[in-house]
């Protein structure tokens, strides 16, 4: 999610995006499937008791405001924050009150020096939150972040989501000479509301190739042919993950009135499968 407001480049494009709308069994595109056998190689289903923090074997948090996006939250490791519930999620809840000179706080944790991987199929199943200016996200970011800096590294948005259109989800990658507002990729409309209840949002990866899949069904595929001329596909590598709820930012603008406060994205689940270290 180091990322501005994009146009996004795919294989069907409207206004700048590929846009992919599924009602029933309709689809605009119909991407490649990776598919395979997969044999699990990391995972956190966030059992354990209500208020607890999460494991740190598996997390540690992102501290601090403003990550590149002009977001207003400051996220901290409070558990008022990011917490387990009690009944197998992890919470990661935006709330509005003054701290340390922001107007509002969250959390943002990653796997960075834990686990990163490369290759295969990463996913979690998440329940959204909603209101103006609410920015959850999935995501991984290339686990070279701290010598290549960013886009170099390399950032694959699993889901990335306005809470102001709670039937819309994005997936975009981001690397040198698309990134932020020329992220390459799309997004994937439901019938209903993503805050109605839990989806799952994954993708599979392969050396030349990513498909984006929500609750199983694969809306969008990437490979090196979809980047701007001359542009390095940077996604041959390993990533960590990340999981935050934004609060502001270019990608949602701000909250407003009608945005109600407590905002929680519960994580019941995140695996990684068959990715290579």
């Amino acid at each position: 999610m180091i990322s501005r407001e994009r146009t996004g480049i795919g294989r069907v494009l409207v206004g700048g995006l590929l846009v992919v709308s599924l009602t029933g069994s309709d689809c605009n595109v119909e991407p490649e499937v990776l598919g395979g056998d997969w044999s699990l190689t990391w995972e956190d289903t966030f059992d354990g008791p209500a208020g607890a923090s999460p494991d740190a074997a598996h997390w540690q948090f992102d501290i601090g405001t403003n990550w590149g996006n002009e977001q207003l939250e400051y996220d901290t490791d409070r558990t008022q924050n990011v917490s387990l519930d009690g009944n197998g999620n992890l919470a990661i809840t935006a709330r509005e009150e003054n701290y340390l000179g922001s107007q509002y706080t969250s959390g943002r944790i990653k796997t960075q020096g834990l686990f990163s991987g490369a290759y295969g199929r990463f996913e979690a199943r998440i329940r959204l939150p909603v209101g103006q200016g609410i920015w959850p996200a999935f995501w991984l970011l290339g686990s070279d972040f701290q010598e290549k800096g960013w886009p170099g590294c390399g950032e694959i948005d699993i889901m990335e989501y306005r809470g102001q259109s709670p039937t819309i989800v994005h997936g975009t990658l981001h690397g040198p000479g698309y990134s932020g507002g020329s992220g390459v990729g799309g997004y994937y409309r439901l019938s209903e509301s993503f805050n109605d209840d839990f989806h799952v949002f994954a993708i599979e990866w392969s050396r030349n190739t990513i498909t984006w899949f929500v609750d199983d069904f694969p809306y969008q595929t990437l490979t090196s042919n979809d980047l701007p001329p001359g542009a390095t596909w940077v996604f041959d590598h390993p990533f960590f993950i990340i999981l935050n709820v934004a609060v502001g930012g270019h990608f949602v603008g701000p909250p407003n009135q009608d945005t109600v406060f407590p905002q929680t994205m519960l994580i019941d689940w995140v695996r990684v499968s068959g990715a290579q270290g």
